[in-house]
């Protein structure tokens, strides 16, 4: 690498043409960012005894895979948005100086175009001393060519360029370009073979100056490769992923972190997506695999889940589900259905089998929301999820996968869906319109616009109950209220809330537009009702849970169906099966053991021939080798994320382990079972993805 001090003009003035690599970004300056810098041009330019101002570095290199050419390619790593602001800048200067001759400058505008903007003598697009990309590239040639703009013209050139303009007055055209003269930079040239270009970018942006997970992924995949093989993989796949994400860039980190759960059944920090997706590449390099085969994976997987997730599902039965799904909000699901949307596409399972398995999704996330089961190991769940199913039996497989759940797992079964659904408060369940919704239009083939109607409450939320309310709910009507009150059994649907009030029940049934009135499923229950008191709302919540159970079904499966998926052979080994556990060894692995398993109720052990595993959601957490004088202790954790003030931990991921966590630790005194045990928890966290 080369770098000197030099002055941005000169660098701009040189011989070579600087390209923004296609995978780079676009210019994306607002009027702040370039307003910011012309001020501090117009101050440095103005003043006589400032005589450089620092502007940053501009990183390049010219690619081994370029022709020889008069002109020769640099390609911009960075200060792409330096020097795009800087060449708007001199062009606007060669404008105002061909409207007005009369002002002189050190340089004509003709001088400063041919110098620092255009190569005269050229016809192609080596004219252009920059050459940006995508559809900035056009719009930066067709104002150096004044040719008129179109509506597909990048906005921010075009804004920063009409901002420049407005700013420049025949008072200070002198200062802005003496200024310009003045910016000083870092020029940053790399040697080809000795510099890695994709080691520099790294650098550069390790401190998070704005590139997302997604950026950097794409720049690792691009970088190295010969800029037609750039070109060629941005334009087929990298570009249109983008589109899919166009109004959702935001989600693409995330859906590369789905994607990478799917191919390891590991779940990367949000953070690290970069990190992981390199050392998820490396299987692939490694297998002599083409970086279009990865990208053309990466791109298949990216349209399954903007099907899914953003309503392009061409598919009317599938977009149904996919609707439905997207109210629950519950995007830890995607893992699983990406890999189930793949079978799909492969024609392993059926349209209505899809259909199916995202009923049974649906169903799970609902139940579970209702019945308040924790949520900390749904991550998890789904990221191995796939790996359950038999796709000789595929629905069955998935079924019993769910029944066998236990715990924090599980999948509600109907009565303790239909209790809870009955008992708790709805009004501020989030899924709430989602749930009404669901009970009126469940059958119809004519779906009602719930969203044309307004959550009513049948008995009034009114503190100050009116005396007719209070005379039918009896004297414990305070008790009634606090209980029922935002229950399913008194929520219904209307579109006449202002009109029915706080009026007493049989006003609101006669009223016009009120219950008697209603065509509305939800409002039959009531219409049919004489009162409005603790059994009617009892009634008609037991009506509406039952109604919930039939709509939102647990899976189910026969004995004998069921029989096949359980673990029904015993042990091979158990702790009696290990040389040296017995006598203190054996003491000490039991306290570790009640400790461990006191720490969460999904953790299992399970005993293997070197280990015993301490399991949870089917993955190793812990594996506990015991040995004459100790028990060495393998944690599920990486060695670099482990906190760990004794320094006792020994990275083992690159020399190999009985167990499959890549840290060890020993213990082999009872006083130092707290310690491990902070280690332990550790481990445990980010098994339940609590990054």
């Amino acid at each position: 690498m080369k770098a000197t001090d030099a002055k941005l003009i000169n660098l701009l003035g040189g011989r070579g043409q600087f390209v923004v690599p296609i995978y780079q970004r676009n210019y994306s300056w607002k009027k702040k960012q370039c307003n910011r810098l012309f001020e501090d041009i117009l101050r440095v330019g103005g003043d006589k005894k400032i005589s450089s101002y620092f502007a940053g570095s501009v990183v390049y290199f010219e690619p081994d895979d370029l022709p020889e050419t008069s002109v020769p390619q640099l390609l911009v790593i960075d200060g792409q948005q330096r020097i795009t602001t800087i060449s708007l800048m001199l062009l606007a200067l060669v404008r105002f100086l061909q409207k007005n001759p009369q002002h002189n400058l050190d340089d004509s505008g003709e001088e400063i175009l041919q110098t620092y903007l255009i190569n005269a003598h050229k016809k192609d697009e080596t004219r252009f001393k920059l050459l940006l990309s995508k559809k900035d590239k056009n719009t930066f040639i067709n104002l150096v060519d004044e040719i008129e703009t179109t509506d597909a013209s990048s906005q921010r050139i075009d804004e920063n360029y009409q901002l420049i303009k407005e700013k420049l007055t025949a008072e200070n055209i002198q200062a802005v370009y003496h200024g310009i003269k003045k910016l000083a930079i870092v020029d940053m040239k790399l040697e080809r073979g000795k510099d890695d270009p994709q080691l520099i970018f790294e650098s550069l942006n390790s401190t998070g100056l704005g590139l997302s997970q997604a950026d950097l992924i794409r720049n690792y995949m691009l970088m190295n490769e010969p800029v037609d093989t750039q070109n060629h993989l941005y334009e087929k796949y990298w570009y249109p992923m983008e589109q899919d994400f166009v109004e959702n860039m935001d989600y693409l980190p995330q859906f590369i972190r789905h994607y990478l759960s799917v191919k390891q059944s590991t779940i990367p920090n949000i953070n690290l997506v970069y990190e992981a997706y390199k050392d998820f590449d490396k299987d692939r390099a490694n297998n002599n695999l083409t970086k279009e085969y990865a990208l053309k994976e990466l791109r298949r997987y990216a349209q399954f889940y903007a099907r899914m997730a953003f309503h392009k599902e061409p598919d009317k039965a599938l977009a149904k589900g996919f609707d439905e799904l997207n109210k629950l909000k519950m995007d830890v699901v995607y893992p699983f259905l990406l890999a189930v949307y793949h079978d799909y596409e492969e024609k392993i399972i059926s349209k209505n089998e899809f259909i199916e398995v995202v009923r049974l999704v649906v169903s799970y996330l609902l139940c579970r929301a209702v019945c308040d089961v924790p949520t900390n190991m749904l991550n998890k769940t789904f990221s191995i999820l796939h790996k359950k199913i038999n796709q000789e039996a595929y629905l069955e497989s998935l079924k019993a996968a769910f029944i066998l759940m236990k715990a924090n797992q599980r999948f509600p079964k109907d009565k303790e869906f239909k209790e809870a659904l009955k008992k708790r408060d709805c009004y501020n369940f989030r899924p709430r319109n989602y749930l009404l919704r669901s009970l009126e239009n469940w059958g119809r083939k004519e779906p009602v616009c719930v969203e044309n109607f307004t959550i009513e409450h049948i008995l009034p939320q009114n503190e100050e109950l009116p005396q007719a309310w209070r005379d039918v709910l009896g004297e414990n009507w305070q008790e009634v209220r606090e209980t029922y009150l935002h229950t399913l059994g008194n929520l219904t649907l209307t579109g006449y809330n202002s009109e029915l009030s706080d009026k007493a029940f049989t006003q609101k049934k006669t009223t016009n537009g009120g219950f008697n009135d209603s065509p509305l499923f939800l409002n039959e229950s009531v219409r049919n009702a004489q009162t409005w008191d603790e059994n009617a709302i009892i009634k008609r919540a037991e009506l509406l849970a039952q109604r919930a159970c039939e709509i939102w079904q647990a899976p189910d499966l026969s004995d004998a169906q069921l029989a096949s998926y359980k673990q029904t052979d015993k042990e091979k080994y158990s702790l009696d099966s290990y040389e040296y556990l017995h006598g203190d060894m054996r003491d000490l692995f039991n306290r570790l053991e009640k400790r461990i398993c006191n720490l969460d109720s999904e953790i299992e052990m399970k005993c293997t021939k070197l280990y015993a595993a301490f399991k949870i959601n089917q993955a190793n957490v812990i594996e506990v080798v015991p040995l004459k004088r100790g028990l060495r202790i393998y944690l599920g954790i990486d060695f670099e994320k482990i906190n760990d003030p004794q320094k006792i931990c020994r990275d083992v991921s690159d020399i190999g382990s009985w167990g499959t966590g890549n840290v060890e630790v020993r213990l082999e005194r009872a006083d130092g079972l707290d310690y491990v045990m902070m280690l332990v928890e550790q481990a445990l966290d980010e098994q339940r993805g609590e990054d």
